[in-house]
């Protein structure tokens, strides 16, 4: 099922218009005014759900409910949020909503360094180096900087920071498997399927430890709790990004334990080192060859949700970046066309 994330009744995009995109089925939200840490409460999740399916189209994921850093950090306070963390996904379940995408990154969700890279048709796109990044202030905070649902104060970053000074990777993987634990066997008597997102850029960036980098790293996720429920989401930008990462090889090896659970399809164009913009979605725009990506989903069985990824700002369109309505719109279409031609219908 083709799918397009929506940011719910503040997102500029309404979703009379991404249900006019022919090949749009579901849609990816959330609920953004829930502090994180807190369960998520039934009503709400069954409201979005009912405001989407006004529309014709059906609530396919929730991406995601944020992890509470005090899990990420292992501390002695883990066990409430890790409760209500457990009781939102029964309510995610309860809502009959089937598919949770998340993440395990410290502090920070996806990181660019430039929102707005002219690229030479025109249009602008995200764009992250690690130069650039080395030259970021964090003495002001996070308000500055794009992507996740916490935003911190100079002072509360700087605690934050130095609280990680003391978690290694290894560490980090003990309290994500501490995690996986306990909420997993819940998710699974929820009918809800857990779908962890790969780190992106996928390598250590502040200092800040981040393990969910690559195919290995996705194949430890699922053997720490042997369970259907216990997935990934592959995300082709995220990975791609590293050019060690054979993405194909990744496909089949999860997809064939069933472990793939939701799939996000941008396009890249890796520029030096730790250093890419991203593109339109077609092969030739980018160094993911997108054909290749539906086929191995579509040889391995896959029939979960994919949606396209960041788009880039096009036709003089102004919003949130990456996330403007007429490029997505041009993706979800050629995903769908590719999908339609290798699966015949």
């Amino acid at each position: 099922m083709i799918t397009f994330r929506w940011f719910g009744p503040l997102d500029p995009i309404p979703l009379t218009h991404i249900r006019q995109v022919p090949a749009v089925r579901g849609i990816v939200s959330s609920l953004f005014d829930i502090h994180v840490g807190e369960p998520w409460p039934l009503d709400r999740i069954s409201a979005l759900r009912a405001e989407v399916e006004r529309h014709g189209m059906s609530l396919s994921v929730i991406e995601s409910i944020p992890v509470h850093e005090d899990i990420k950090l292992g501390r002695s306070t883990r066990d409430r949020f890790i409760d209500n963390y457990c009781e939102s996904v029964r309510n995610m379940g309860r809502a009959g909503v089937p598919v949770l995408c998340y993440n395990f990154m410290p502090v920070f969700d996806w990181m660019r360094t430039d929102l707005a890279r002219r690229l030479d048709d025109g249009s602008t796109a995200l764009a992250y180096d690690d130069a650039a990044l080395a030259k970021v202030d964090l003495s002001r905070g996070t308000a500055d900087l794009p992507g996740w649902a916490t935003t911190y104060t100079a002072e509360a970053l700087k605690k934050l920071l130095d609280a990680y000074r003391s978690v290694s990777e290894d560490k980090l993987w003990e309290n994500l498997a501490y995690f996986l634990v306990q909420v997993v066997p819940v998710a699974a008597a929820a009918g809800v399927r857990m779908a962890l997102h790969p780190d992106d850029p996928p390598w250590s960036i502040f200092g800040l430890p981040r393990i969910i980098t690559s195919g290995a790293a996705l194949d430890r996720v699922t053997d720490i709790v042997d369970d259907p429920a216990n997935g990934i989401t592959f995300c082709a930008g995220s990975l791609a990004a590293d050019p060690k990462n054979d993405l194909p090889a990744i496909v089949r090896g999860l997809g064939s334990k069933s472990r793939i659970h939701f799939v996000h399809l941008r396009n890249i164009k890796r520029t030096g080192p730790r250093s890419f913009q991203e593109t339109a979605h077609p092969s030739e725009r980018g160094d993911i060859d997108m054909r290749s990506m539906i086929a191995t989903l579509h040889e391995t069985g896959f029939e979960g949700p994919i949606r396209s990824d960041h788009g880039r700002m096009i036709w003089g369109e102004k919003g949130q970046p990456g996330y403007g309505l007429h490029d997505r719109a041009l993706g979800a279409m050629y995903l769908h066309g590719l999908w339609e031609g290798i699966a015949g219908g």
